[in-house]
C-alpha cells in the first residue's frame, strides 16, 4: 500500500486545545516533536499511523493528545514499561515516551533504569523542570539541593538526580539535552533520537513558569548566557564554548577541566592552552567514563552539556526477542495451537 511521504508539523499537531500555562517550555518542545515527527515521516517515508506516544502522568504527559497520532496515557511512573509492551507486540511501530522528571525518576524510576539496561527501541522525551508541576509544585528527584517548595519549606535535604547520569550508568546507549528555548536543538536531537535502534532518552530542560521559574536561567536564560556556561557537543569536534570561542574542556587526570585558550594550562607547567589541547568529543565510544563526565556535568563549575552526549550501538530488546522466537519457530514442527494440543502423549475419552 502507497504512503504519502509528504508531512508537515501541522499534520501532526491534532486539534486539541493545548492546556499548559502560557510561558511553559513543554510547549517549545512540542513544537519541536511536531517538526521532528514531520522531517522523520518525509525523509524516512514512515506514515503517520505508525507512531505511538505513550505517558505516564504530569504536564509533559498530556503529549498523546496533543500529537495527531496513535496515543496511550498511562499511570503514574508507568509509561516506560507501557511503551515496552506496545514495541515488543509490534515493532514496526515508532514509539514515544513523553514524561517528566517527577514522573520518570520517581515512582517510575525503576522502569526508566529497567527500559534502558534492556536498550527497549524508544524514544523518549525527559521533560526536566526539576518541580513536581501538575501536583502544584513539590520537590522532584531533579530539584536542586535547598530549594524551598511546598513539601520542603526548609529547604530540601536530598542530593537530586542528574539525568544523564542516570541513564548512562544504567548502560544506556543514547542519551541527548537540550534546552526548551532551542527549538532547533531539539528537534535535531528528537529526530536522531528516533533513528536510534534502541533506548534513546533526549532530556528538554524546560521551565515552569508557576512553581519553578527560572529554574535553568543561571545557564540557559537567554542567548548571551547560554553562549558562556553552555557547550553544544558535537561528535568529531573539539569541546569548546563561551561567546568567543576562547574556552574548553581538557581532561585532567580523572576529571575533565575547563581551561581557556591562549592562557596558562594551569597544571604546572606553564604551557599555553591551544586548540589542539582541547578534548575531542567522541560520542560513539563505548566507554562511558568521559561520558558520564559529561552528562554530570553543572554550573558553576563547568558549562551544561547540550547536545547528543552517548551514542553507541547495541542490540535492542525488542530485535532480541523477536529474533529469539524466530528461532524457536525454525526449529519445532508446532505451527499452532492445534499442533500443541496434539503433541506429546495424548489420549481420548470415549463417551460413556
Amino acid at each position: 500500500m502507497a504512503h504519502n511521504c509528504i508531512y508537515s508539523a501541522a499534520d501532526f499537531k491534532s486539534d486539541q486545545q493545548v492546556k499548559w500555562c502560557p510561558g511553559c517550555g513543554d510547549h517549545a518542545v512540542l513544537s519541536s516533536m511536531t517538526a521532528a515527527l514531520a522531517k522523520i515521516s518525509s525523509e524516512d517515508c514512515v506514515p503517520r499511523e505508525k507512531f505511538t506516544v505513550v505517558s505516564g502522568i504530569g504536564c509533559s504527559s498530556r503529549f498523546p493528545y496533543y500529537v495527531k497520532s496513535y496515543g496511550f496515557h498511562g499511570i503514574h511512573g508507568r509509561a516506560a514499561a507501557i511503551a515496552t509492551g506496545v514495541k515488543v507486540a509490534n515493532p514496526d511501530l515508532n514509539v514515544w515516551v513523553a514524561t517528566g522528571d517527577g514522573d520518570s525518576l520517581a515512582i517510575g524510576g525503576n522502569h526508566f533504569i529497567h527500559a534502558v539496561r534492556r536498550n527497549v527501541d524508544l524514544t523518549m522525551m525527559l521533560f526536566n523542570n526539576e518541580i513536581y508541576g501538575l501536583t502544584k509544585g513539590q520537590y522532584s528527584p531533579t530539584t536542586k539541593l535547598g530549594k524551598i517548595t511546598k513539601t520542603s519549606p526548609f529547604g530540601t535535604i536530598e542530593k537530586p538526580f542528574k539525568p544523564g547520569e542516570l541513564a548512562i550508568g544504567a548502560g544506556g546507549t543514547f542519551f541527548a539535552r537540550s534546552i526548551d528555548a532551542e527549538v532547533a536543538l531539539t528537534t535535531e536531537l528528537l529526530v536522531s533520537a528516533a533513528r536510534h535502534r534502541g533506548m534513546a532518552v533526549v532530556e528538554a530542560l524546560v521551565n515552569c513558569v508557576i512553581f519553578n521559574d527560572k529554574t535553568h536561567n543561571n545557564f540557559a536564560g537567554d542567548k548571551a548566557i547560554r553562549a558562556e556556561n553552555t557547550i553544544l557537543l558535537k561528535h568529531g569536534e573539539p569541546m569548546i564554548f563561551g561567546a568567543n570561542r576562547d574556552k574548553g574542556l581538557v581532561f585532567d587526570g580523572e576529571q575533565l577541566r575547563v581551561v581557556k585558550i591562549g592562557e596558562s594550562r594551569g597544571d604546572g607547567s606553564q604551557s599555553i592552552v591551544t586548540e589542539q589541547d582541547i578534548l575531542i568529543h567522541d560520542a560513539h565510544t563505548t566507554n562511558p567514563m568521559v561520558h558520564f563526565l559529561l552528562a554530570g556535568m553543572s554550573w558553576p563549575d563547568y558549562p551544561v552539556a547540550l547536545g547528543i552526549i552517548r551514542q553507541v550501538e547495541a542490540p535492542s530488546y525488542d530485535s532480541e526477542v523477536h529474533r529469539q522466537v524466530a528461532e524457536q519457530m525454525a526449529g519445532t514442527k508446532i505451527a499452532d495451537i492445534d499442533d500443541l494440543l496434539n503433541s506429546g502423549a495424548t489420549w481420548t475419552v470415549a463417551k460413556s
